[in-house]
Protein backbone atom coordinates (compact mmCIF):
# COMPACT_ATOMS: atom_id res chain seq x y z
CA UNK A 1 0.00 0.00 0.00
CA UNK A 2 2.97 2.52 0.28
CA UNK A 3 2.93 2.60 -3.41
CA UNK A 4 -0.49 3.70 -3.59
CA UNK A 5 0.08 7.34 -4.65
CA UNK A 6 2.76 6.55 -7.10
CA UNK A 7 0.14 4.45 -8.60
CA UNK A 8 -2.08 6.94 -8.77
CA UNK A 9 -0.36 9.66 -9.77
CA UNK A 10 0.63 7.15 -13.17
CA UNK A 11 -2.97 7.16 -13.51
CA UNK A 12 -3.41 10.67 -13.75
CA UNK A 13 -0.32 11.31 -15.76
CA UNK A 14 -2.29 11.04 -19.26
CA UNK A 15 -6.11 12.37 -17.60
CA UNK A 16 -8.05 12.42 -20.75
CA UNK A 17 -6.88 8.94 -21.73
CA UNK A 18 -7.41 7.82 -18.59
CA UNK A 19 -11.37 9.03 -18.51
CA UNK A 20 -11.94 7.18 -21.73
CA UNK A 21 -10.81 4.34 -20.84
CA UNK A 22 -12.72 4.47 -17.40
CA UNK A 23 -15.61 5.22 -19.41
CA UNK A 24 -15.00 2.64 -21.78
CA UNK A 25 -15.13 0.16 -18.88
CA UNK A 26 -17.89 1.53 -17.22
CA UNK A 27 -20.11 1.33 -19.81
CA UNK A 28 -19.00 -2.54 -20.50
CA UNK A 29 -19.54 -3.40 -16.81
CA UNK A 30 -22.74 -1.63 -16.95
CA UNK A 31 -24.14 -3.79 -20.18
CA UNK A 32 -22.88 -7.02 -18.13
CA UNK A 33 -24.84 -6.17 -15.15
CA UNK A 34 -27.74 -5.33 -17.51
CA UNK A 35 -27.11 -8.53 -19.31
CA UNK A 36 -27.55 -10.93 -16.23
CA UNK A 37 -30.20 -8.95 -14.63
CA UNK A 38 -32.21 -9.79 -18.25
CA UNK A 39 -30.62 -13.51 -18.20
CA UNK A 40 -31.97 -14.04 -14.64
CA UNK A 41 -35.19 -12.47 -15.18
CA UNK A 42 -35.95 -15.13 -18.59
CA UNK A 43 -34.09 -18.13 -16.59
CA UNK A 44 -35.66 -17.63 -13.02
CA UNK A 45 -38.17 -20.28 -13.40
CA UNK A 46 -35.59 -22.85 -13.77
CA UNK A 47 -33.14 -21.27 -11.11
CA UNK A 48 -35.94 -21.59 -8.46
CA UNK A 49 -37.67 -24.60 -9.57
CA UNK A 50 -37.53 -27.29 -6.46
CA UNK A 51 -35.79 -30.15 -6.91
CA UNK A 52 -38.24 -32.05 -4.72
CA UNK A 53 -41.78 -31.03 -7.30
CA UNK A 54 -43.31 -32.39 -10.02
CA UNK A 55 -45.32 -30.87 -12.77
CA UNK A 56 -48.31 -33.03 -14.18
CA UNK A 57 -49.55 -31.37 -18.21
CA UNK A 58 -51.96 -32.84 -20.90
CA UNK A 59 -49.95 -34.68 -22.68
CA UNK A 60 -50.87 -32.88 -25.74
CA UNK A 61 -50.69 -29.60 -24.15
CA UNK A 62 -50.16 -27.58 -21.38
CA UNK A 63 -53.22 -25.39 -22.07
CA UNK A 64 -55.91 -28.68 -22.23
CA UNK A 65 -57.27 -29.17 -18.70
CA UNK A 66 -57.16 -32.59 -16.78
CA UNK A 67 -59.87 -33.81 -14.75
CA UNK A 68 -59.65 -32.56 -11.00
CA UNK A 69 -60.58 -36.58 -10.28
CA UNK A 70 -56.81 -37.61 -10.94
CA UNK A 71 -56.20 -35.88 -7.90
CA UNK A 72 -56.79 -38.85 -4.94
CA UNK A 73 -55.11 -41.05 -7.60
CA UNK A 74 -51.80 -39.30 -7.61
CA UNK A 75 -52.26 -39.31 -4.10
CA UNK A 76 -51.80 -42.56 -3.74
CA UNK A 77 -48.83 -43.38 -5.78
CA UNK A 78 -45.17 -44.34 -3.76
CA UNK A 79 -43.31 -41.42 -2.86
CA UNK A 80 -45.70 -38.96 -3.21
CA UNK A 81 -46.19 -36.47 -0.31
CA UNK A 82 -48.46 -33.90 -1.08
CA UNK A 83 -50.10 -32.78 -4.22
CA UNK A 84 -51.80 -29.63 -5.20
CA UNK A 85 -52.96 -28.04 -8.56
CA UNK A 86 -53.11 -24.49 -10.27
CA UNK A 87 -55.03 -23.04 -13.54
CA UNK A 88 -54.25 -20.69 -15.43
CA UNK A 89 -57.09 -17.62 -15.16
CA UNK A 90 -55.91 -15.37 -18.49
CA UNK A 91 -58.63 -12.37 -17.28
CA UNK A 92 -57.90 -8.76 -18.07
CA UNK A 93 -57.36 -5.89 -15.36
CA UNK A 94 -58.05 -2.45 -17.11
CA UNK A 95 -56.35 -3.28 -20.27
CA UNK A 96 -54.13 -6.53 -21.75
CA UNK A 97 -50.96 -4.23 -21.32
CA UNK A 98 -51.54 -4.14 -17.49
CA UNK A 99 -49.90 -7.87 -17.37
CA UNK A 100 -52.12 -9.85 -14.43
CA UNK A 101 -51.23 -13.08 -14.09
CA UNK A 102 -54.15 -14.94 -12.43
CA UNK A 103 -53.79 -18.54 -10.91
CA UNK A 104 -56.79 -20.52 -9.62
CA UNK A 105 -55.41 -22.53 -6.66
CA UNK A 106 -56.20 -24.48 -3.52
CA UNK A 107 -54.79 -22.03 -0.58
CA UNK A 108 -53.62 -24.43 1.79
CA UNK A 109 -51.89 -27.16 -0.40
CA UNK A 110 -50.67 -24.37 -2.67
CA UNK A 111 -48.79 -22.20 0.32
CA UNK A 112 -47.28 -25.36 1.65
CA UNK A 113 -46.22 -26.74 -1.84
CA UNK A 114 -44.23 -23.15 -2.58
CA UNK A 115 -43.11 -22.42 1.34
CA UNK A 116 -40.85 -19.46 -0.48
CA UNK A 117 -44.01 -17.62 -0.14
CA UNK A 118 -44.95 -15.94 3.38
CA UNK A 119 -48.25 -14.91 3.88
CA UNK A 120 -49.02 -14.04 7.97
CA UNK A 121 -51.28 -16.42 9.26
CA UNK A 122 -54.12 -13.83 9.97
CA UNK A 123 -54.02 -13.19 5.86
CA UNK A 124 -54.36 -16.73 5.02
CA UNK A 125 -57.29 -17.12 7.62
CA UNK A 126 -59.43 -14.89 5.72
CA UNK A 127 -58.28 -15.95 2.33
CA UNK A 128 -59.59 -19.29 3.46
CA UNK A 129 -63.00 -17.54 4.92
CA UNK A 130 -63.72 -15.68 1.38
CA UNK A 131 -64.75 -17.60 -1.42
CA UNK A 132 -63.86 -14.46 -3.52
CA UNK A 133 -60.71 -13.68 -2.06
CA UNK A 134 -57.31 -13.57 -3.61
CA UNK A 135 -53.88 -12.92 -2.49
CA UNK A 136 -51.19 -10.81 -4.08
CA UNK A 137 -47.26 -10.67 -4.86
CA UNK A 138 -45.91 -7.59 -2.60
CA UNK A 139 -44.54 -6.05 -6.41
CA UNK A 140 -47.98 -6.51 -8.03
CA UNK A 141 -49.81 -4.88 -5.11
CA UNK A 142 -46.82 -2.25 -5.29
CA UNK A 143 -46.88 -1.62 -9.01
CA UNK A 144 -50.97 -0.99 -9.47
CA UNK A 145 -51.20 0.40 -5.72
CA UNK A 146 -53.41 -2.15 -4.66
CA UNK A 147 -54.14 -2.40 -0.48
CA UNK A 148 -55.98 -5.41 1.35
CA UNK A 149 -59.75 -4.61 1.40
CA UNK A 150 -59.25 -3.65 -2.14
CA UNK A 151 -62.34 -4.93 -4.20
CA UNK A 152 -60.83 -6.11 -7.89
CA UNK A 153 -62.74 -6.61 -11.17
CA UNK A 154 -61.12 -8.65 -13.70
CA UNK A 155 -63.05 -8.96 -17.31
CA UNK A 156 -62.86 -12.91 -17.93
CA UNK A 157 -61.90 -14.39 -21.59
CA UNK A 158 -62.33 -17.92 -21.97
CA UNK A 159 -64.01 -18.20 -18.33
CA UNK A 160 -66.70 -16.43 -18.14
CA UNK A 161 -69.28 -16.25 -14.67
CA UNK A 162 -72.65 -16.82 -14.47
CA UNK A 163 -74.20 -14.03 -13.28
CA UNK A 164 -73.98 -10.19 -13.27
CA UNK A 165 -72.84 -8.97 -16.55
CA UNK A 166 -71.37 -12.52 -17.91
CA UNK A 167 -67.50 -11.03 -17.65
CA UNK A 168 -66.63 -9.70 -14.67
CA UNK A 169 -65.11 -11.55 -11.87
CA UNK A 170 -65.17 -9.44 -8.31
CA UNK A 171 -62.31 -9.76 -6.18
CA UNK A 172 -61.37 -9.12 -2.63
CA UNK A 173 -57.72 -8.78 -1.66
CA UNK A 174 -57.51 -10.49 1.84
CA UNK A 175 -53.60 -10.67 1.72
CA UNK A 176 -50.20 -9.75 0.33
CA UNK A 177 -47.48 -12.73 0.00
CA UNK A 178 -43.58 -11.49 0.51
CA UNK A 179 -40.59 -13.87 -0.60
CA UNK A 180 -36.83 -13.63 -0.84
CA UNK A 181 -35.54 -11.53 -3.65
CA UNK A 182 -35.37 -13.99 -6.29
CA UNK A 183 -39.37 -15.15 -5.51
CA UNK A 184 -41.89 -14.49 -7.83
CA UNK A 185 -43.92 -11.35 -5.74
CA UNK A 186 -45.84 -11.13 -8.73
CA UNK A 187 -48.94 -13.42 -9.10
CA UNK A 188 -52.51 -12.94 -8.54
CA UNK A 189 -53.43 -16.37 -6.59
CA UNK A 190 -57.26 -16.47 -5.69
CA UNK A 191 -59.49 -20.20 -4.62
CA UNK A 192 -59.72 -22.68 -7.31
CA UNK A 193 -63.40 -23.82 -6.07
CA UNK A 194 -65.00 -19.64 -6.63
CA UNK A 195 -63.48 -19.99 -10.30
CA UNK A 196 -65.32 -23.71 -10.80
CA UNK A 197 -68.26 -23.20 -8.97
CA UNK A 198 -69.19 -20.02 -10.74
CA UNK A 199 -67.92 -20.61 -14.63
CA UNK A 200 -69.98 -21.51 -17.09
CA UNK A 201 -67.61 -24.06 -18.72
CA UNK A 202 -65.04 -26.14 -17.85
CA UNK A 203 -66.19 -27.47 -14.09
CA UNK A 204 -64.33 -29.93 -13.00
CA UNK A 205 -61.18 -29.65 -15.08
CA UNK A 206 -57.40 -28.07 -13.59
CA UNK A 207 -54.71 -26.70 -15.61
CA UNK A 208 -52.11 -28.50 -14.14
CA UNK A 209 -50.98 -30.66 -10.84
CA UNK A 210 -47.84 -29.93 -8.79
CA UNK A 211 -46.62 -32.45 -6.77
CA UNK A 212 -44.09 -32.88 -4.06
CA UNK A 213 -42.36 -36.06 -3.67
CA UNK A 214 -40.12 -37.39 -0.71
CA UNK A 215 -37.08 -38.57 -2.73
CA UNK A 216 -36.08 -36.30 -6.00
CA UNK A 217 -33.67 -39.36 -7.01
CA UNK A 218 -36.92 -41.43 -7.32
CA UNK A 219 -38.66 -38.86 -9.57
CA UNK A 220 -38.14 -39.98 -12.88
CA UNK A 221 -39.59 -43.10 -11.64
CA UNK A 222 -42.68 -41.72 -9.91
CA UNK A 223 -43.09 -39.31 -12.88
CA UNK A 224 -43.68 -42.58 -15.05
CA UNK A 225 -45.76 -44.47 -12.06
CA UNK A 226 -47.71 -41.29 -12.36
CA UNK A 227 -48.48 -41.05 -16.15
CA UNK A 228 -48.84 -45.03 -16.58
CA UNK A 229 -51.74 -44.20 -14.16
CA UNK A 230 -53.55 -42.29 -16.88
CA UNK A 231 -52.10 -44.13 -20.32
CA UNK A 232 -55.20 -44.32 -22.87
CA UNK A 233 -58.15 -42.39 -20.60
CA UNK A 234 -59.52 -39.26 -22.81
CA UNK A 235 -56.64 -37.15 -20.73
CA UNK A 236 -53.23 -38.57 -20.48
CA UNK A 237 -50.84 -36.71 -18.66
CA UNK A 238 -47.27 -35.80 -19.08
CA UNK A 239 -44.91 -35.93 -15.61
CA UNK A 240 -41.77 -34.11 -15.31
CA UNK A 241 -38.97 -32.14 -12.64
CA UNK A 242 -40.91 -28.52 -12.27
CA UNK A 243 -36.95 -27.40 -13.04
CA UNK A 244 -37.68 -29.58 -16.52
CA UNK A 245 -40.65 -27.72 -17.40
CA UNK A 246 -39.84 -24.58 -16.66
CA UNK A 247 -36.35 -24.89 -18.79
CA UNK A 248 -38.96 -25.82 -21.58
CA UNK A 249 -40.67 -22.88 -21.64
CA UNK A 250 -37.81 -21.04 -20.91
CA UNK A 251 -36.01 -22.31 -24.54
CA UNK A 252 -39.50 -21.93 -26.38
CA UNK A 253 -38.08 -17.75 -27.14
CA UNK A 254 -34.63 -19.58 -27.55
CA UNK A 255 -31.75 -19.87 -24.46
CA UNK A 256 -31.93 -16.46 -23.57
CA UNK A 257 -29.07 -16.98 -21.07
CA UNK A 258 -26.31 -18.10 -23.27
CA UNK A 259 -27.44 -16.08 -25.44
CA UNK A 260 -26.70 -13.26 -22.97
CA UNK A 261 -23.57 -14.96 -21.88
CA UNK A 262 -22.02 -14.68 -25.25
CA UNK A 263 -22.88 -10.96 -25.64
CA UNK A 264 -21.19 -10.38 -22.04
CA UNK A 265 -18.17 -12.52 -23.18
CA UNK A 266 -17.80 -10.48 -26.61
CA UNK A 267 -18.10 -7.06 -24.39
CA UNK A 268 -15.35 -8.37 -22.16
CA UNK A 269 -13.42 -9.24 -24.51
CA UNK A 270 -13.23 -5.96 -26.24
CA UNK A 271 -12.57 -4.02 -22.65
CA UNK A 272 -9.82 -6.37 -22.07
CA UNK A 273 -8.26 -5.21 -25.59
CA UNK A 274 -8.79 -1.50 -24.77
CA UNK A 275 -7.08 -1.77 -21.11
CA UNK A 276 -4.31 -3.65 -22.65
CA UNK A 277 -3.80 -1.02 -24.98
CA UNK A 278 -3.66 2.02 -22.11
CA UNK A 279 -1.46 -0.21 -19.96
CA UNK A 280 1.08 -0.64 -23.35
CA UNK A 281 0.94 3.09 -23.89
CA UNK A 282 1.37 4.12 -20.19
CA UNK A 283 4.66 1.90 -19.72
CA UNK A 284 6.01 2.60 -23.11
CA UNK A 285 6.09 6.42 -22.13
CA UNK A 286 7.22 5.84 -18.96
CA UNK A 287 10.27 3.66 -19.66
CA UNK A 288 13.08 6.29 -18.94
CA UNK A 289 11.10 6.35 -15.43
CA UNK A 290 11.02 2.55 -15.07
CA UNK A 291 14.93 2.59 -15.66
CA UNK A 292 15.74 5.20 -13.23
CA UNK A 293 13.52 3.23 -10.26
CA UNK A 294 15.73 0.33 -11.11
CA UNK A 295 18.97 2.38 -10.73
CA UNK A 296 17.95 3.59 -7.60
CA UNK A 297 17.01 -0.28 -6.14
CA UNK A 298 13.46 -1.02 -7.45
CA UNK A 299 13.60 -4.92 -7.52
CA UNK A 300 12.22 -6.46 -10.46
CA UNK A 301 9.05 -7.91 -8.77
CA UNK A 302 8.05 -4.49 -6.98
CA UNK A 303 7.99 -2.96 -11.06
CA UNK A 304 6.14 -6.03 -11.93
CA UNK A 305 3.28 -6.03 -9.49
CA UNK A 306 3.13 -1.77 -9.76
CA UNK A 307 2.07 -2.02 -13.20
CA UNK A 308 -0.12 -5.07 -12.42
CA UNK A 309 -1.79 -2.67 -9.71
CA UNK A 310 -2.39 0.26 -11.89
CA UNK A 311 -4.22 -2.19 -14.50
CA UNK A 312 -6.43 -3.97 -11.42
CA UNK A 313 -7.09 -0.50 -10.18
CA UNK A 314 -8.24 0.82 -13.29
CA UNK A 315 -10.44 -2.09 -14.47
CA UNK A 316 -11.91 -2.41 -10.63
CA UNK A 317 -12.73 1.78 -10.78
CA UNK A 318 -14.83 1.49 -13.69
CA UNK A 319 -16.18 -2.00 -13.37
CA UNK A 320 -17.21 -0.76 -9.87
CA UNK A 321 -19.41 2.11 -10.97
CA UNK A 322 -20.49 -0.52 -13.99
CA UNK A 323 -22.27 -2.42 -11.81
CA UNK A 324 -23.47 -0.24 -9.26
CA UNK A 325 -25.44 1.73 -12.37
CA UNK A 326 -26.63 -1.64 -13.21
CA UNK A 327 -27.87 -2.28 -9.94
CA UNK A 328 -29.49 0.65 -9.86
CA UNK A 329 -31.25 0.07 -13.01
CA UNK A 330 -32.52 -3.48 -11.50
CA UNK A 331 -34.14 -1.47 -8.30
CA UNK A 332 -36.41 0.53 -10.54
CA UNK A 333 -38.37 -2.77 -11.28
CA UNK A 334 -39.35 -4.51 -14.67
CA UNK A 335 -39.41 -2.10 -17.07
CA UNK A 336 -42.03 -4.03 -19.19
CA UNK A 337 -44.81 -3.28 -16.83
CA UNK A 338 -44.60 -7.22 -15.06
CA UNK A 339 -43.81 -9.52 -17.56
CA UNK A 340 -40.53 -10.43 -15.95
CA UNK A 341 -41.84 -11.64 -12.82
CA UNK A 342 -37.91 -11.58 -11.26
CA UNK A 343 -36.02 -8.38 -12.34
CA UNK A 344 -32.56 -7.96 -9.86
CA UNK A 345 -29.11 -8.18 -10.66
CA UNK A 346 -28.30 -11.35 -7.70
CA UNK A 347 -25.47 -11.57 -5.55
CA UNK A 348 -23.75 -13.80 -7.60
CA UNK A 349 -23.58 -11.94 -10.72
CA UNK A 350 -22.23 -8.86 -8.52
CA UNK A 351 -19.09 -11.31 -6.96
CA UNK A 352 -18.86 -12.41 -10.81
CA UNK A 353 -18.47 -9.40 -12.23
CA UNK A 354 -15.62 -8.25 -9.37
CA UNK A 355 -14.03 -11.29 -10.63
CA UNK A 356 -13.92 -10.02 -14.18
CA UNK A 357 -12.92 -7.00 -13.46
CA UNK A 358 -9.99 -8.47 -11.49
CA UNK A 359 -9.19 -10.89 -14.54
CA UNK A 360 -9.31 -8.38 -16.87
CA UNK A 361 -7.14 -6.13 -15.27
CA UNK A 362 -4.43 -8.51 -14.53
CA UNK A 363 -4.64 -9.89 -18.17
CA UNK A 364 -4.54 -6.18 -19.54
CA UNK A 365 -1.48 -5.56 -17.70
CA UNK A 366 0.42 -8.77 -17.77
CA UNK A 367 2.51 -7.97 -21.16
CA UNK A 368 3.28 -4.60 -20.23
CA UNK A 369 4.26 -5.82 -16.47
CA UNK A 370 6.67 -8.08 -17.69
CA UNK A 371 7.95 -5.94 -20.06
CA UNK A 372 8.71 -3.52 -17.35
CA UNK A 373 9.63 -6.39 -15.55
CA UNK A 374 12.56 -7.53 -17.85
CA UNK A 375 13.76 -3.79 -19.15
CA UNK A 376 17.26 -3.40 -18.21
CA UNK A 377 18.76 -0.92 -16.92
CA UNK A 378 20.82 0.74 -20.00
CA UNK A 379 18.14 0.27 -22.79
CA UNK A 380 15.86 2.10 -20.57
CA UNK A 381 18.22 5.03 -19.85
CA UNK A 382 19.10 5.67 -23.60
CA UNK A 383 15.32 5.25 -25.03
CA UNK A 384 15.02 8.60 -22.81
Amino acid sequence: MKYLHLVWRNMLRRKFRTTMTLLSIFVSFLLFGILMVIRVAFSMGVEVAGVDRLMMTNKISIIQPLPISYLSRIQAVPNVTMVSHASWFGGIYQDPSTNVFEFAVEPETYLKMYPEFKLPPEQLKAWLADRQGFVAGRDLATRLGWKIGDRIPIKGTFNRPRGGDGTTWEFNLVGIYDGAKDVDKTQFLFRYDYLDETRTNGRGMTGWYLIKVADPAKSAETASSIDALFQNSSAETKTATEKAVAQSFANQVGDIGAIMTYVAAVVLFIILLIAANTMALSVRERTSELGAMKAMGFADSTLLALVLFESVTLTLIGGSLGLFMAWLFALQGDPTGGFLPVFALSGKDIVLGFVLAIVIGTLAGAIPAVAAMRLRITDALRRS
